[in-house]
C-alpha cells in the first residue's frame, strides 16, 4: 500500500496540491494543480494543454517530481497535516487522448495524519520509502 489509510481519508478530501519539477539544467518550477490518486497509489496531475507548460517539459526531460497537498486542520490549536512526495514521473498520453503526468511515489513524508506513526522530524513528521 502506498499511502496509509489516514492519509488516503485526507488525500480523498482535497483539491488542490503542488508539483515541483526542475528542467535538466536544474531550474526549478513549483505550479499549482489539481489531481487524482489511482487505485495504485500514483499521482496523476491534468491540466490545461499540458504538454504546453514548464512542468510537462521538465518531467519529460528529468523523469522527476515532488508533490505537496497540506492545509491546516485548525488555527487555534495550531494544526498542519499534509503529505509530500518524491518519485519517478512520466508525461504520458492514455488511449482517450488525455495528457497527464504520473507520479509513482517512491518517498512520503506526512504529519498531522497519522496518530500512531513513529514521528522522525520536530516531532512530527513521519518519512517513509515506497516499496514497489
Amino acid at each position: 500500500m502506498t499511502f496509509t489509510d489516514h492519509e488516503q481519508a485526507y488525500l480523498a478530501t482535497q483539491r488542490l496540491g503542488r508539483i515541483a519539477t526542475a528542467s535538466a539544467s536544474g531550474e526549478p518550477d513549483v505550479s499549482p494543480v489539481t489531481f487524482t490518486i489511482t487505485a495504485t497509489g500514483r499521482i496523476e496531475i491534468d491540466g490545461l494543454d499540458n504538454p504546453k507548460t514548464i512542468k510537462w517539459r521538465n518531467v519529460a526531460a528529468t523523469g522527476r517530481a515532488a508533490f505537496v497537498i497540506d492545509d491546516l486542520a485548525s488555527v487555534e490549536p495550531w494544526s498542519p497535516r499534509g503529505v509530500k512526495v518524491r518519485g519517478a514521473a512520466s508525461a504520458e498520453t492514455d488511449e482517450h487522448g488525455r495528457k497527464f503526468i504520473r507520479i509513482t511515489p517512491e518517498v512520503i513524508w506526512s504529519w498531522g495524519l497519522n496518530p500512531d506513526a513513529p514521528k522522525h522530524f520536530a516531532g512530527m513528521i513521519e518519512r517513509r520509502e515506497v516499496t514497489p
